[in-house]
C-alpha cells in the first residue's frame, strides 16, 4: 500500500462526503421551501387585500376630497378677485 492508494481512499473520502453533503443541501433546501411557501401566500393575499383596500379608499375618500378640495380653492380665488376689484373702486 503506497502513497497512490491513500490518495485515492482520500479522494473517494472527500467525493462521497461531497455527494452527501449536497443531497442534505438539497434535503434542507426543499424543506425550508416547504415551511416558506405557505407564508410567501399569504403575503401574497395579504397585499391583495391592502391593494383592494387603498383602491377603495381613493375612490370613495380621496377623489372626493380632492374635488372638494378644488372647489374651495376656486370659490376662495373667485372672493379674492371680487375683493381685489372692490378695492380697487373704493381706493379711486
Amino acid at each position: 500500500m503506497g502513497i497512490e492508494w491513500l490518495r485515492d481512499l482520500a479522494i473517494c473520502i472527500l467525493g462521497f462526503g461531497a455527494v452527501v453533503f449536497i443531497i442534505f443541501l438539497g434535503v434542507l433546501a426543499y424543506l425550508l421551501y416547504r415551511k416558506v411557501s405557505p407564508i410567501l401566500d399569504s403575503v401574497k393575499g395579504t397585499t391583495r387585500t391592502v391593494q383592494n383596500i387603498s383602491s377603495c379608499v381613493e375612490d370613495e375618500v380621496a377623489r372626493p376630497l380632492g374635488q372638494i378640495a378644488g372647489f374651495v380653492q376656486g370659490v376662495s380665488q373667485a372672493i379674492g378677485l371680487v375683493r381685489g376689484f372692490t378695492k380697487r373702486r373704493r381706493e379711486r
